[in-house]
Formats: structure tokens, sequence, C-alpha cells
């Protein structure tokens, strides 16, 4: 599968969608157990993965990120396995979901909270690699079609 274009994007996609995954499954682990988190250095763990905002419809944003991260994955994955460009499109087009989430969510812990949640912030960094990596698959798909 040497020829597939995008190679290098793809494993890297696929390893920081695995690693965003752990982090986010992580949470999700520790708020079904109902198990609080240390933060080591970083204050306001706590008071972030028990806020109001930790949970959407009452479902855990950490769930939620896990199921994304996931999604990311596979669709690389399948892509890596078959060629077929549009799963790598379509989980490119995923990440743009996944970093306006962040964006959200760093406002809230920023500006809102006033409290980080260390855990969280990785999340934020693992979404925001994965965007400019969609970016550029997007970005480079585009200039494909036209050119």
């Amino acid at each position: 599968m040497s020829s597939i274009p995008y190679k290098r994007t793809s494993w890297f996609m696929l390893v920081v969608s695995f690693l965003g995954f752990l982090d986010a499954t992580y949470l999700a682990v520790k708020y079904y157990l109902g198990e609080g988190l240390t933060c080591g250095f970083f204050k306001g763990c706590e008071e972030v993965t028990t806020s109001v905002y930790s949970e959407i419809m009452g479902v855990p944003v950490s769930l939620l990120g896990s199921i994304y991260y996931i999604s990311v994955f596979f669709f690389v994955a399948y892509y890596l396995d078959s060629g077929k460009r549009s799963s790598l499109v379509l989980a490119s087009y995923a990440t743009i979901t996944g970093f306006t989430m962040t964006l959200y969510f760093l406002y809230i812990q920023a500006f809102v909270l006033q409290a980080f949640c260390v855990y969280c912030l990785a999340s934020a960094l693992t979404s925001t690699l994965l965007f400019i990596a969609g970016a550029g698959v997007l970005w480079r798909s585009k200039r494909m079609r036209e050119g």
C-alpha cells in the first residue's frame, strides 16, 4: 500500500487519534467509576470534570470524546487498509467538529470556570493536531480535484 497518498499524514492521524482515545476513555472510566482525578501541578481537574459543562444532555463529554477519537481512528485505519480516500476525507471533516468543541471547552475552562484540567488540555492538543492534519488533507484533496 505504499502508493497510498497521504500515508505519513494518515499514520500521524492514526497515532494521535489513538492517544486522544486513551485520554478521553480514561476520563470516561473515572467518571463512571465516580473516582476523582489527580492532576499533579494543575489545580482544577476535579472542578472541570464535575462542572455542569462536563456533560451534554446527560452524556459525559469524555465519552463523546472517546467516540470522536475512535471514529477518526477507524476511518483513517480503513483508508490505510483500502486506499479509499473518501474515508480519510470524512475523518478530516470530523476534525473540524472536534476542533470547534476544543475551542469551546478551552473558553469554558479559561473564562468561565477559571480552572484547567491537564487531561482536557491533552485532549485539546490531540484534537488540534488532528485538525491541522485534517485541514492539510482537505486542502491537498481539493487541489488534486482542481488540478
